[in-house]
C-alpha cells in the first residue's frame, strides 16, 4: 500500500486551491438535472436509479455503489487509489443531493492467488461450497477464478488433480462450478442456501487469512474493480480479505451466503469485501448445497 505524502503550500495558493474547489463543487451541483422527491423529502425509487446509472456511466474505477433507500441516497465507496478529480467527475455525473462518498483503504481488487486451498493455472484460490446436480459432485468458487484455470489441484505442485471447470462468469457476476474428478476426493456439505441481510453478524474463510468475522453492510451493491472490471447484485462486508482468498466461503452458522470476489485492504488494518450471492450461483448452474 503506497502512503500519501503531503508538502507545503503557502497561505496564497491553499486559498487559491480552496476557491478553486469550491468553484467546482457549485458547477457539479448546478449541473446537476433536478431531482423528483417523494411527499417526505426522500428521492424516490426512480431517480435514485438514475443516479446509480449516472455512477456506473461515470466511468471511475476503484468504487463500488449501492442504494439506501432508508436514506434516500446512493451511497458510493472509494478505494484510496480514486483521486479528488474522479470524485469531481461523480459528483457532475450523478450530482451531490443524493450521492454519499465514503473512503476504504487500499483497492478494490478480485483476490486471486485464497475455506481448502485450490490450485490452478499457477494460482490459488479457495473452495466454497460443495453442491450436487443429478448425483454428481462439484464445488462452487469464485468466477475469475474459474475463468483463469480449467484444471483444479489440490496441491501446490499441482499434481495431485481434484477437478475441472464446468463453466464461470466474471465480470458481470463472479461464480464459478467444478466438477469432482477424483473419486477419492473428500466433499462435505453441512450447508443449507440462504440470504444475507444488513447487520447480520458473518464469517469468511480464505486459505491465505483463514476465518474472520464482521457484518453485512449493504446488499446488491455493484463494484468496478481497479482493473474496470464490474460485478454486481454483490453483497458488502466488513469482514477482511486479502489476496488468495478469493472463491472462499462467507456463512452464518449452517447459512451458506456468498463466495470471496474481492475488496480492499487487510486482515491487520480491516478493508471492505464483497461477495457473490450463493443462491444466484447456484442457481445459475441449477445445483442443490446439501
Amino acid at each position: 500500500m503506497r502512503t500519501m505524502r503531503t508538502t507545503p503550500t503557502s497561505p496564497s495558493r491553499t486559498r487559491g486551491r480552496l476557491l478553486a474547489v469550491a468553484v467546482a463543487l457549485a458547477a457539479a451541483t448546478a449541473l446537476a438535472a433536478p431531482s423528483a422527491v417523494a411527499a417526505d423529502g426522500v428521492a424516490d425509487a426512480g431517480t435514485l436509479a438514475q443516479v446509480s446509472t449516472a455512477v456506473e456511466q461515470a466511468g471511475v474505477n476503484g468504487i463500488a455503489w449501492h442504494t439506501d433507500q432508508a436514506t434516500g441516497q446512493v451511497v458510493v465507496t472509494a478505494d484510496s487509489s480514486v483521486g479528488p478529480a474522479a470524485l469531481a467527475k461523480l459528483g457532475k455525473a450523478a450530482g451531490t443531493k443524493h450521492l454519499k462518498i465514503e473512503r476504504t483503504a487500499g483497492t478494490f481488487t478480485p483476490l486471486l492467488s485464497a475455506g481448502a486451498a485450490i490450485y490452478g493455472g499457477g494460482y490459488r484460490c479457495s473452495l466454497g461450497f460443495n453442491v450436487v446436480k443429478g448425483g454428481v459432485y462439484y464445488f462452487l468458487t469464485a468466477g475469475h477464478c474459474g475463468n483463469i484455470a480449467s484444471t483444479w489441484y489440490s496441491n501446490s505442485a499441482q499434481t495431485t488433480t481434484l477437478g475441472s471447470t464446468v463453466s464461470s462468469s466474471f465480470p458481470g457476476t463472479d461464480y464459478a462450478l467444478v466438477k469432482y474428478s477424483s473419486a477419492s476426493a473428500s466433499h462435505p456439505g453441512g450447508y443449507s442456501a440462504a440470504s444475507a441481510y444488513v447487520g447480520e453478524s458473518v464469517k469468511r474463510t480464505g486459505s491465505t487469512t483463514g476465518t474472520h468475522g464482521g457484518t453485512v453492510t449493504a446488499l446488491n451493491a455493484t463494484v468496478r474493480y481497479s482493473d474496470g472490471s464490474t460485478v454486481r447484485g454483490l453483497i458488502q462486508t466488513n469482514v477482511c480479505a486479502e489476496g488468495g482468498d478469493s472463491g472462499g466461503p462467507l456463512y452464518d452458522g449452517t447459512k451458506a451466503l456468498g463466495l470471496t470476489s474481492g475488496g480492499s485492504g487487510n486482515c491487520t488494518s480491516g478493508g471492505t469485501t464483497f461477495f457473490q450471492p450463493v443462491t444466484a450461483a447456484a442457481a445459475a448452474y441449477g445445483v442443490s448445497l446439501y
